[in-house]
């Protein structure tokens, strides 16, 4: 049996959804209401929800959001030719990640695909949807945790960066759901988190998801990885991933290939841990995936204070690409892909 994490990450109630605030972790736990696609758009693209299958669900209930303010669409072609637009929309909000574009489209398919030319009804089909949607992420993070739990070592000191938690996905986690599968057999392990500058989400939320969970966690600044590893602290590497090329190359938070680059000197085990529909088999390898730059005022503030020389040149891209060489294995909720990953990944594909 999976641990059971503590954390609703987001939700549909009644007629709207509800997400936790991230930007306002570990501060405060505050919940915001989202009632309007153009709202969830924003909490997407200003990150109150982040994280690859979070923004994915939070995208399916953003389509679900945009059928409700087309209630007055006066036949099924209208409705859906106005939904379409909001699709689009919502897709731009996050360029990166791919499960935010998969799962508005599945949402778009799924309209396309019924029969139905109630709009209400199709409304009331895609609130439904996202919903199922919904659950079936978390039944997938327990499963990847439960796979990946099976390779991590006894006692292991295990290494994360960025936050690939309940506060990513739906709820319990990739990367964070291994690691919550294998404390629970083993509590044994040790688990440090990488700050992941610039936003911090490794010191702000995985920290605060880990503890929340009473599994604990020892916090290290993006530089000291190297450290630890050459002392014998860590045995096991596991991340997240925002979007896995047909090859096995990655997208997750910038610093993940520095990391990967250390984890392969000091001969450590380095996983990804994603579902499926992270995979982008239309890509051939990482050169192809589209990095979002961000705004230089994550870097050069925290907390809104200044922390560097004013007028500094700053660039910002948010992830970079790890090679698949350095990958030991991918955990998804179909079992663990293996290289080489062309093939392995082809033949998960083929069983779908």
């Amino acid at each position: 049996m999976a641990f059971e994490s503590k954390i609703n990450t987001i939700e549909w109630i009644d007629n709207f959804a509800r997400l936790i605030d991230q930007t306002k972790l570990p501060y405060n736990l505050e919940m915001v209401d989202i009632k309007t696609y153009k709202e969830m758009g924003m909490a997407i693209k200003d990150m109150l929800v982040r994280g690859a299958p979070a923004i994915g669900i939070a995208g399916a209930f953003g389509v679900a959001l945009g059928a409700q303010e087309l209630a007055g669409a006066g036949s099924r072609d209208e409705f859906i030719s106005d939904l379409e637009k909001i699709a689009e929309y919502l897709k731009s909000t996050r360029p990166t990640a791919v499960n935010l574009s998969w799962a508005v489209d599945r949402q778009m398919n799924f309209v396309k695909s019924s029969s139905n030319d109630n709009v209400g009804a199709l409304t009331d089909s895609l609130i439904d949807n996202a919903k199922k949607m919904h659950d079936e992420d978390i039944e997938i993070n327990k499963k990847i945790g439960d796979y990946g739990a099976e390779v991590v070592p006894r006692g292991a000191g295990i290494l994360t960066h960025c936050n690939a938690g309940a506060l990513a996905t739906a709820g319990y986690g990739t990367a964070l759901g291994v690691i919550r599968s294998a404390y629970k057999k083993d509590p044994s392990i040790k688990v440090f988190a990488d700050e992941t500058r610039p936003r911090q989400q490794g010191a702000r939320l995985t920290a605060w998801e880990l503890l929340h969970d009473d599994i604990p966690v020892t916090l290290l600044t993006d530089g000291m990885c190297g450290y630890f590893m050459s002392k014998g602290s860590i045995q096991f590497v596991v991340v997240g991933a925002d979007r896995i090329a047909a090859n096995g190359d990655t997208a997750n938070k910038i610093g993940t290939y520095t990391v990967a680059i250390a984890a392969k000197e000091h001969n450590i085990p380095f996983y990804i841990a994603a579902p499926i529909s992270t995979i982008d088999i239309s890509i051939a390898s990482g050169d192809e995936i589209p990095i979002e730059e961000r705004d230089g005022e994550e870097v050069t503030h925290i907390n809104g204070e200044l922390v560097c020389p004013e007028g500094v040149n700053v660039i910002n891209p948010s992830f970079d690409v790890t090679p698949s060489r350095f990958i030991a294995g991918i955990i998804t909720e179909y079992g663990i892909l293996k290289p080489d990953y062309v093939s392995s990944i082809r033949e998960v594909f083929k069983g779908i």
